[in-house]
């Protein structure tokens, strides 16, 4: 059935909502939308789906998210009558429709006789996480589009260990999904005694989870009150959460008020992703105003933390996610080992596109440093892992992206206790003297400096994955000898889990597979080009390692070129 024959059938279905026909008629003389709308399905993959808000196949509206949940609920039943009792808990944050897609899919999996907990106002991520745990759920689904822009929505499903769904769990919801070709035949429950609110308690335990994680409390009692700290909610679920957390500690905390209230339209920012310094501009404005110490923003769902903080010169610089990565990383085995509660097995687990000065400071330290694909899921599994065979204990995670997590109370990223970190590390190193960004550079001078960056390529239409992943595809056919003045080592390809040295041997990755083109350089540094799975853009990492910033700079900008000729 073409685009066109099925804007038709549901245009003309007597089940559709006035609304939604009206919306439907106001395309009707726009054959690219109807294209767009109609001319493909809206993917469900291992991190849930995600896409623009509206009517249609292609969309994120209460048809698409129905059907997703169907196809859940009859992968839970499979599960038999035990995990449909233990049911599903579900969350949402402040975007458009949030509420509204978080309400059908605790219907739809009523209507199937599940038993559902559904929170009864915004919560983050990291809060989902904790309570799927904590309530013995088989599942938990968050009703988010994370750091995307305003008209996007989402909706990702996870598994009874709080992390996102396995791969394996995945594609068996997926085929009872696609076995569901008439959208319009899905019907959400109304008021039903299988739909629950989520206990406070939920809240008040995942608290107390976090302030057991804190490292510096005779810092933070001594420094805390006096501590100049901005926070931003940008609009998102993290107010509530992260404000309690600090003045549990005793932080002192003022707040963008401009940006707690949640906000559909985000209509502060351009995007609401606190990676951008553009996104913490209303937190800086403040901060210079009343002479802060450091910036706090996170994203809509919370489970991001963007952080600026004064540079030796007194002005507000925004650290990228490899940077305050590298600072909590440091900070944590730092006052474990000060402390004597460093473990003998200790491990720290990092996407594989994150900065490569990890390594060099857990070998520092004496702990064991493993890689995993992007995404958190991976980062969960692992933490799974070593609490089933005892192998190692996770201390730290995180990736580039501003995400990070300490403890195992959840299996996603979390700027909720990232917050209470960075502010009791920014108390810490005042406490002895020093400043987080004065400890940044010393970090540089002992193991390197090493400059990281991100850049993507934006695609657009029906046809964007298909395309991002062609491009990938080619690269693993060309042989490169280098990248500026980096001679090319190795080539990992993940989708065949193959490690190709530049002298021709190969090697088995043993890591789960996934379309990406990794370049091992010389003296450490790596060029990486991988499609998004949540969004349109082509992304390439760089983490360039130099005797200093301006070198770095100046090998980053050739190896941006030579990447450049490559992609054409």
């Amino acid at each position: 059935m073409n685009y066109q024959t099925e804007y038709e059938s549901w245009l003309n279905d007597p089940r559709l909502t006035d609304s939604e026909r009206e919306e439907l008629l106001s395309i009707s003389s726009d054959e690219n939308e109807k294209e767009y709308r109609f001319g493909g399905e809206l993917e469900f993959g291992t991190a849930g789906m995600r896409g623009i808000i509206g009517c249609g196949k292609n969309m994120m509206n209460v048809r698409t998210v129905m059907r997703a949940t169907q196809g859940l609920a009859e992968y839970i039943a499979t599960l038999g009558e035990e995990a449909k009792s233990r049911g599903v808990v579900i969350s949402y944050d402040t975007r458009r429709n949030s509420r509204l897609f978080a309400e059908k899919t605790a219907g739809v999996l009523a209507q199937n006789g599940i038993k559902t907990y559904l929170f009864g106002d915004v919560h983050p991520v990291p809060m989902l996480s904790y309570a799927v745990r904590y309530l013995h759920t088989v599942a938990g689904v968050m009703i988010t589009a994370s750091h995307n822009p305003k008209q996007y929505n989402g909706y990702k499903v996870y598994g009874e260990d709080g992390a996102q769904m396995s791969p394996e769990a995945t594609a068996i919801v997926v085929g009872f999904i696609e076995k569901i070709t008439d959208y319009l035949s899905v019907t959400s429950a109304g008021i039903s005694p299988l739909v629950l609110p989520v206990p406070a308690l939920v809240d008040d335990t995942y608290i107390t989870a976090l302030s057991r994680l804190t490292l510096s409390r005779e810092a933070v009692e001594k420094c805390g009150k006096d501590l100049k700290l901005v926070y931003t909610p940008v609009h998102g679920s993290g107010y509530v959460p992260v404000m309690r957390i600090l003045k549990q500690l005793g932080i002192c905390v003022t707040v963008v008020e401009a940006q707690t209230m949640p906000d559909t339209e985000f209509s502060t920012v351009k995007v609401p992703n606190p990676e951008y310094k553009e996104t913490l501009a209303m937190g800086i404005a403040l901060a210079n105003e009343i002479n802060a110490d450091v910036v706090f923003g996170t994203d809509p769902d919370s489970d991001r933390l963007g952080v600026a903080l004064k540079d030796d010169k007194g002005e507000f610089t925004a650290l990228s996610g490899n940077q305050v990565g590298i600072l909590l990383l440091d900070y944590i085995l730092t006052r474990l080992k000060e402390d004597g509660k460093l473990p003998y097995n200790a491990a720290v687990v990092k996407s594989f596109v994150t900065t490569g000065m990890a390594k060099a400071i857990c070998d520092d330290f004496g702990v064991a440093l493993f890689e995993t694909p992007v995404g958190f899921k991976f980062i969960g599994e692992k933490i799974k892992q070593w609490e089933q065979d005892g192998t190692h204990e996770f201390i730290f995670g995180f990736e580039e992206s501003c995400g990070y997590l300490r403890g195992t109370h959840a299996r996603d990223k979390d700027a909720v206790v990232a917050s209470m970190l960075c502010a009791e590390m920014v108390c810490y190193y005042t406490y002895i003297g020093k400043s987080v960004y004065g400890r940044l550079q010393e970090i540089y001078r002992k193991y390197g400096y090493v400059l990281d960056k991100n850049v993507s390529f934006e695609y657009s239409g029906l046809g964007a994955m298909k395309e991002m992943n062609a491009v990938v595809d080619r690269l693993k056919t060309v042989k490169v000898n280098a990248f500026g003045p980096f001679k090319v080592e190795a080539v990992r390809d993940y989708s065949a889990s193959i490690r190709r040295t530049a002298s021709g041997e190969e090697q088995t990755l043993d890591i789960p597979k996934c379309n990406c083109v990794y370049y091992e350089l010389a003296g450490g540094s790596f060029v990486c080009v991988r499609p998004s799975g949540t969004e349109p853009k082509l992304k390439t990492y760089y983490s360039i390692k130099a005797k200093d910033e301006a070198s770095a700079e100046e090998a980053l900008s050739a190896v941006q070129q030579s990447v450049a000729e490559l992609l054409k």
